[in-house]
């Protein structure tokens, strides 16, 4: 227990936020608990993360975490602790929404992305079809959002661009994707700024002035790709590849760093492998997952 890298989560605390400052003490060391001199309240070491309040040990539920993100059915964590398969379904539950609030916090800062490929997963859960959507930052491999839906249409890449938005500073910004018609809308709907005049009304909105929208459109026959036809959708070509040799793969357009990350999340997921017996349920389950 280290009282100098915590900070008090009241709300009404008037040092809430402030770590190493001094003010939090440790109050019990057999139930783990810390004190805050600034509001006299007490609190857990684990709140706030995802082992808060659960009577099973930490170190249990990150050793069954940690199975889960290397491949390991739930089948196999059941049997090997002796547990309930709902009791590992909220272990995954609570670390996926803990995962999403640390991705939100760290990863949804604006910065200058430069090249960001983004492409979707079909999953075959129990009773249909389910669209996983990722994108990543090609210079750093930083995986920057992911949606998941039961539909493969506009409001899915919506949401998946609006995330990494959030993350996007305004500079010249290329994006690679697959010939799915709905990312060209769903970018030039999302990277836009209002314009204000200081007039009535809600004011207009307009794209970013160095977004570049880049396709490579893949023909197949006989389930094989017999040809990848390049498509520029806004911009220039000369721009597109000025900002695409900035980034790693000599300037060439392709959709390689995101079908690696696709590749990855089919290792460690057991419910992505082409070949299962252990189907996902519920979308959910596939959004705590990832």
């Amino acid at each position: 227990m280290d009282p100098g890298i915590v900070f008090c989560p009241n709300v009404e605390c008037p040092a809430r936020g402030q770590a190493g400052q001094g003010h939090i003490r440790i109050h019990s060391r057999q139930d783990t608990r810390f004190l805050c001199t600034a509001c006299r309240q007490t609190f857990a070491a684990t709140q706030g993360t995802a082992v808060y309040r659960l009577r099973t040990s930490a170190t249990t539920v990150t050793l069954g975490v940690t199975l889960l993100a290397h491949g390991c059915p739930w089948q196999a964590i059941v049997v090997a602790f002796g547990c309930d398969e709902r009791t590992v379904a909220s272990w995954a539950a609570r670390a996926g929404s803990h995962g999403q609030a640390v991705q939100a916090h760290m990863v949804e800062q604006p910065r200058e992305l430069g090249q960001v490929q983004a492409a979707e997963i079909r999953v075959k859960p129990q009773g249909g079809m389910v669209g996983m959507a990722l994108a990543i930052m090609v210079r750093t491999r930083l995986w920057l959002a992911g949606e998941v839906s039961v539909h493969r249409d506009l409001p899915l890449m919506r949401r998946l661009m609006e995330r990494v938005r959030r993350g996007a500073a305004p500079r010249p910004l290329v994006f690679c994707t697959d010939g799915f018609v709905a990312y060209g809308g769903a970018i030039r709907e999302t990277c836009r700024d209002p314009q204000r005049t200081g007039g009535p009304g809600r004011p207009r909105r307009r794209p970013w002035k160095h977004l570049l929208i880049a396709q490579v459109v893949k023909r197949s026959a006989q389930r094989r790709v017999v040809a990848v036809e390049p498509r520029i959708i806004a911009g220039t070509a000369a721009r597109v590849a000025t900002l695409l040799r900035r980034s790693p793969g000599e300037g060439v357009r392709n959709t390689s760093a995101i079908a690696r990350l696709n590749a990855t999340f089919r290792e460690r997921l057991a419910v992505l492998t082409r070949r299962r017996r252990a189907l996902a349920r519920r979308p959910l389950t596939l959004e705590h997952g990832m």
